[in-house]
């Protein structure tokens, strides 16, 4: 009769939580009425209320690319001490803030991260950055 062989079951794998919210730091940051720069900030994950409410905004049905302002103003939880996020605070932000904010949603709205992949234009090598952590290059 063969020996008993003691069988272990593996570990359960590791589950990570659910990440519903995602700080940022913008490139240029947005200038309020007094001057102040508001650089930092906090994106939630939007939700199909969130998606589909802009459909809904006059706005949006004269102008389509209206909907991305609406949409982040719906979905940018904190952006300093910004009291309350606004479609008008998304306007005024510059071009180069509101391609970022455009993309980090697209990044954790569709691919789940806010990873990019990079080459470094000296050596090379690839690498992942976490864009939402701060700006490329620090």
């Amino acid at each position: 009769m063969a020996p008993a062989v003691a069988v272990t079951a593996a570990p359960a794998p590791e589950v990570q939580p659910l990440r519903t919210e995602f700080d940022f730091v913008l490139p240029r940051g947005y200038v309020d009425e007094d001057g102040t720069v508001h650089r930092e900030g906090t994106m939630r994950l939007a939700t199909a209320r969130d998606e589909l409410s802009p459909l809904y905004d006059g706005r949006v049905r004269e102008r389509p690319e209206y909907l991305s302002v609406v949409l982040l103003a719906r979905v940018v939880t904190r952006l300093g001490t910004v009291e309350k996020i606004t479609d008008w605070v998304i306007e005024h932000l510059f071009a180069s803030d509101l391609a970022f904010l455009q993309d980090l949603y697209r990044r954790i709205n569709q691919e789940g991260h806010t990873r990019a992949a990079v080459t470094c234009p000296e050596c090379t090598h690839e690498f992942a950055v976490d864009i939402a952590a701060g700006r490329l290059g620090e």
